[in-house]
């Protein structure tokens, strides 16, 4: 079986990626496993999404110039269990097996296949979790009578436009079209209405 490893370090200082290295490829040779491709990104932070040769490991993957990918440990792979569940599942579809050394989990056995499937039950858990929470703020924002979705947009130019030459202020247009100041003013604007700066009355000297 031909199989991809993935080393990463964060830093290049101080950090050598042979050590992972090392031990995938010894793991491979005792699975008597040929490794077709090695990947290896050098001083790159596990929070960032993109990885030069992270993106081309996926991209082969998906052209099947691997049968399995093998990896030290899940955090030098994935920078989040949703990040990890992802893959697993991209590489599930193509026929690819995943081994991390580290949590020993091999997708090729039953065991690692349990694994996964109790990782994407938390994952789905966490999704869930996530979603009543929003749900349950924004039951206790409308009990509050707060106002929820975008703002009102002001569509009623000529309205404005009269307020305005009555003299009404721009905080009171925006009260009686329900909309903040700012918005009337804004909706004047963009619908380009010729209104007349409010004039200053003199008092008579």
């Amino acid at each position: 079986m031909k199989v991809a490893v993935y080393a990463r370090v964060s830093t290049s200082n101080g950090q050598d990626p042979q050590m992972q290295l090392r031990e995938l490829r010894e793991y491979s040779q005792r699975r008597n496993w040929e490794v077709a491709r090695e990947y290896v990104d050098l001083g790159v932070s596990g929070t960032k999404e993109k990885r030069p040769e992270l993106d081309k490991l996926l991209a082969d993957a998906h052209k099947r110039h691997f049968d399995a990918v093998v990896v030290w440990r899940f955090d030098r792979f994935a920078r989040s269990v949703s990040h990890l569940l992802r893959a697993l599942e991209t590489f599930r579809s193509l026929g690819i097996e995943f081994v991390s050394l580290s949590e020993q989990v091999d997708t090729s056995t039953p065991t690692g296949k349990m694994v996964f499937t109790v990782l994407g039950a938390v994952a789905e858990l966490e999704r869930s979790l996530i979603v009543e929470r929003v749900r349950a703020g924004l039951r206790n924002a409308v009990a509050k009578g707060k106002k929820l979705g975008r703002p009102r947009k002001v569509r009623n130019g000529s309205e404005i436009k009269r307020l305005r030459v009555e003299g009404a202020s721009w905080r009171a247009i925006g009260r009686a079209l329900g909309v903040a100041p700012a918005t009337a003013l804004r909706a004047s604007v963009n619908a380009r209405l010729e209104i007349p700066k409010k004039r200053r009355t003199v008092s008579p000297s």
